[in-house]
């Protein structure tokens, strides 16, 4: 909660600034000011206490203005580390990620090449086969053509 209070004379009667200008009753104003806060039992005037809150009342604002900044500058440097990090991070991965696609290349050759070798061997089999089926359909119509004899 802030408080603000502004310079304003503060109005006497007669009485009171009878008072106020009598040397017996008014103190040294530096020594008011100058007062630890905890001094309750001596007496100020209105004017010298309502300077002195007011100077507080300062002290608190100006106080509450260094706390924004450095929090300020904490939230900067917080938010320059964290992109520093972050962008460390993308280039660790960006790293990974070649690394990662380099491998993946070398076994899909790798794979390309297993494929070929399946494919010539299929065809080798199909050949293969039609060969054997070839011999078997011509054994089978020479067999009916010619009796074995034993």
């Amino acid at each position: 909660m802030d408080f603000f209070f502004e310079e304003t004379p503060i109005s006497h009667s007669n009485q009171n600034k009878e008072r106020d200008e009598d040397p017996r009753m008014v103190e040294d104003p530096q020594a008011c000011l100058s007062r630890d806060d905890t001094d309750e039992t001596s007496s100020c005037s209105p004017n010298d206490i309502s300077r002195r809150v007011q100077e507080l009342v300062e002290k608190i604002h100006d106080r509450r203005t260094s706390d924004q900044k450095e929090i300020e500058s904490f939230q900067q440097n917080l938010v320059a580390k964290v992109t520093e990090v972050c962008q460390q991070m993308k280039q660790d991965l960006y790293k990974v990620y070649e690394e990662n696609s380099s491998e993946m290349h070398v076994k899909l050759l790798e794979l390309t090449d297993v494929l070929e070798m399946c494919t010539k061997l299929h065809r080798e089999l199909l050949e293969a086969s039609q060969v054997l089926a070839s011999l078997r359909d011509g054994l089978a119509v020479s067999g009916i053509a010619e009796p074995v004899t034993e």
